[in-house]
Parts: structure tokens; sequence; C-alpha cells
């Protein structure tokens, strides 16, 4: 376990989980604290603290397996929407330092969150700038 991490204990098998998946890369599991019906976290096995933290093998299991894991959510669920959602970092939000992906349900008046953000009119020329920086 690494540094009292709580997905770490529930890989131990030291604090208890509701285990929807698991093979030799990931658990998906229940969230303990759900913010709607059939909130479901993946979680890779070897301690990430976030993304950046992946290695290949694991960043490119990651999301065929939330692809299944959402169609079985909305098999058996049938909400009316999915949020996908990952956190890296305090200022993103993240409070548990072991890589986790949420799969989050959403259902007509379920009084859940809303993913914002402030929209800016950036100008042409600086979205070039910007893009000019971040290709791969």
């Amino acid at each position: 376990m690494t540094n009292n991490c709580v997905f770490c204990a529930i890989r131990e098998k030291e604090i208890p989980a509701f285990v929807l998946h698991e093979d030799e890369l990931f658990m998906a599991i229940l969230d303990r604290f759900p913010a709607t019906p059939g909130h479901v976290l993946i979680i890779p096995k070897r301690h990430a603290a976030n993304i950046f933290e992946l290695n290949e093998t694991e960043a490119a299991a990651l999301m065929p397996l939330a692809k299944r894991m959402a169609a079985q959510i909305q098999t058996t669920l049938n909400p009316i929407g999915l949020n996908l959602l990952q956190n890296n970092g305090k200022a993103a939000g993240q409070v548990v330092f072991h890589f986790h992906l949420h799969l989050i349900p959403r259902y007509e008046n379920d009084n859940g969150f809303e993913i914002t953000h402030p929209s800016q009119d950036t100008p042409p020329e600086e979205l070039q700038k910007m893009a000019d920086k971040l290709k791969l």
C-alpha cells in the first residue's frame, strides 16, 4: 500500500469494496459515496497518483474497459446520460491521489452536478499560438 492510499487498500482487500470487474491492470468498483446510483470508479491496481503516472499499457487498456463498463451501466440502469470524469491534482479537484476514472450515470432530476467552464472568446491568432505549442 502506498501512503495509506484507500485504493491501494481496496486492491489489497484491506478495505471492502463492491468489485464489478477485476483484471491484471484494473479494478472497477462502485463508488462508496456515489453522486448518482451506479457511480463506478475504475482504478489501476498499480499505484499511479494521476494520469501522468499511468504507463502506456495502462493508458491503452483504460478506455476499452471504460467503454465496456459504460455499456453495462447503460444496458442495466438505462440512464439518460453518463459523465466520465477524471481529476489530476488538487487544483483540478482531485481528492484521492491514486488515479481513478469516474463513470457517473445521469438521471432525470438526479440533483447531480453540472460541469461548466467560463467560455472565453479567444482571438484566432491566440488559438493558433496555443495550437502550435501543444501539437504532438
